[in-house]
């Protein structure tokens, strides 16, 4: 089951159904489904708060995933900060809100696949599965 939740924001604009659906697909196609996901759409104050909490990290991020995966079973909370998510958009997509949430979107679930990012070669890996993944996502 997949939730979406808001932590000082309001729900972004995104057709849930048809995301949930996307998520589902992205996730078989890694050989992975669906167990509990929680989507946590906040700001930046609650994000960098949660990023010290949990990782001691004292940054703003656009994306925290916590991995409770079992198996092929992928579960977790995934606290987006829709203010980075903003400030991302217009720096790196072109003003694209909408590509930026899908992205980040996205980019929780291939971390619960397996997928990495911070070693050698592994951003390039990551950026390449959110692209293939956007190409099926229904546009809104």
């Amino acid at each position: 089951m997949i939730t979406y939740q808001t932590d000082g924001v309001a729900m972004p604009d995104i057709k849930k159904r048809e995301v949930t659906e996307w998520i589902k697909q992205v996730a078989a196609n890694y050989g992975k489904r669906v167990g509990e996901v929680a989507y946590i759409f906040c700001n930046d104050e609650k994000i960098l708060e949660v990023n010290r909490q949990y990782l001691q990290h004292d940054y703003y991020t656009d994306i925290i995933t916590f991995d409770y995966t079992e198996g092929s079973r992928i579960s977790g909370d995934l606290f987006i900060s829709l203010d980075t998510v903003r400030t991302n958009a217009e720096q790196f997509a072109d003003g694209d809100y909408h590509r930026e949430l899908h992205r980040v979107i996205i980019h929780g679930i291939l971390h619960l696949c397996g997928i990495n990012d911070k070693g050698p070669g592994e951003r390039e890996q990551m950026e390449a599965a959110e692209d293939r993944a956007l190409k099926m996502v229904i546009s809104d």
